[in-house]
């Protein structure tokens, strides 16, 4: 079968993309960077797509000539400047969908979340993509899981880790007593390729579910023991206290913020009888999964770095502001400490190198073109260290070592770059 699979560098399309390709069908990647899932397949086969911009059936037609099957597990927590919730969960998929009307392309699976019906834009424009695949002539699925774990992570699974991983206490959001019944990604996509070898399980709405409804307080204190990590206490946070927080995720971005909030307090589990008798699918035990993939040492790391890389991240940012601040406040300063000039560099060229700091500090805030700002950073500390080594070479046997201080600032700024590269 010749499959279109939209989201395929997501962490539900990279499990599809390999299973798809293992049981035989001819899967093209519908995705925004091409490059990863090609260096997956080896092979060009993917097309490039923007869900932001692909709002119109036009835009998809070209695409679905000589496809089979559709599959859409593309998705976003939040909105975000540059990510139009709207257009990714709705509009978009709503024109892929009238596409596959308009060209004859019958089978459609949508990758929904069994807490569409929430209140909040998540799962409002998932319900109203949803909605629309419902009432179309299309042979659709409407596959809306509960919590997917896997050996990779992301999001927030990844989350859970990272909280499981916090040193002396683990942290819960009230009392902890939210409900998921996770199920193993394996078990997701056995059941999409069963869906895509029967035909007769068709226009229907399937919650794969596992077999077990577990406290987030539980899943929290399983994923510690599966990282190798010694016993911790729980510690339960208001939920007034919590609020806060999310919404300075909201305004910054992160995985704890208050869509998630609201997700997790509509709740995240179904029936296990009817998502079996729809698919013949058995999902396995969470215990049983845990046991079956032990935690590596990628695993252990990925969790204690979580909350470490947003830190990192904002005081190197944080080292920019002050030095393009500090620079505009003792401009004197520094012409003093550039003899090798022969005379005092001009105004405009300090407001120049202050300014640049500045806005360095920014685009790390904002993680723009973090490839790029990583090598602008380099080059900006590599010409800074060279013309004060030049200038005040003391500098670096001074006791409090400015110029050797540049050297684990660097480290730190090649640490971010590895880090922001989530996919």
């Amino acid at each position: 079968m010749r499959i279109l699979l939209s989201g395929a560098n997501g962490f539900i399309g990279r499990y599809l993309l390999a299973r798809l390709v293992g049981a035989g069908h001819e899967v093209i990647p519908a995705v925004r960077d091409v490059r990863q899932t090609n260096d997956v397949l080896g092979r060009p086969a993917s097309i490039p797509v923007d869900f932001n911009r692909d709002v119109t059936p036009e835009t998809w037609l070209p695409r679905l000539k000589d496809i089979d099957a559709v599959i859409n597990c593309v998705g976003i927590l939040q909105g975000r400047p540059g990510q139009s919730i709207q257009a990714i969960h709705a509009a978009a998929p709503i024109a892929l969908f009238k596409a596959c009307q308009q060209i004859g392309v019958k089978r459609v699976i949508q990758i929904s979340a069994i807490s569409s019906g929430a209140d909040t834009a998540y799962a409002h424009t998932k319900q109203q993509a949803d909605t629309f695949l419902e009432a179309t002539t299309l042979d659709w699925i409407v596959l809306r899981p509960s919590l997917v774990y896997a050996a990779g992570a992301y999001g927030g699974t990844l989350l859970f880790r990272a909280l499981a991983a916090l040193p002396f206490a683990i942290p819960l959001i009230g009392k902890g007593e939210q409900e998921f019944q996770p199920i193993h990604m394996d078990d997701l996509t056995a059941t999409v390729l069963r869906i895509l070898a029967t035909p007769a399980i068709t226009r229907t709405v399937i919650d794969p579910v596992g077999p077990e409804t577990l406290s987030l307080r539980q899943i929290l204190l399983d994923l510690r023991r599966w990282l190798g990590l010694s016993s911790a206490p729980t510690l339960s946070i208001p939920l007034w206290l919590v609020r806060p927080v999310a919404r300075v995720g909201d305004a910054f971005g992160g995985t704890i913020n208050t869509t998630a909030l609201r997700q997790l307090a509509f709740g995240n589990t179904g029936s296990l009888e009817s998502f079996v008798r729809a698919t013949g699918i058995q999902p396995r035990r969470w215990h049983d999964m845990l046991l079956a993939y032990p935690a590596q040492l990628q695993d252990r790391w990925a969790a204690r770095l979580y909350f470490l890389r947003p830190l990192l991240r904002w005081a190197i940012a944080l080292t920019w502001f002050g030095s393009g601040l500090a620079g505009l406040f003792h401009r004197d300063a520094i012409a003093a400490n550039m003899p090798m000039l022969g005379q005092a560099p001009p105004t405009g060229l300090i407001w120049a190198v202050c300014l640049l700091d500045l806005l360095i500090g920014a685009a790390v805030v904002a993680r723009w073109r973090t490839r790029l700002m990583t090598a602008a950073q380099v080059a900006v500390v590599a010409g800074y260290t060279t013309v004060l080594t030049l200038s005040e070479p003391s500098l670096w046997i001074e006791p409090f070592g400015p110029l050797l201080k540049n050297l684990p600032f660097v480290a730190a700024v090649l640490a971010l770059a590895v880090l922001e590269t989530e996919r």
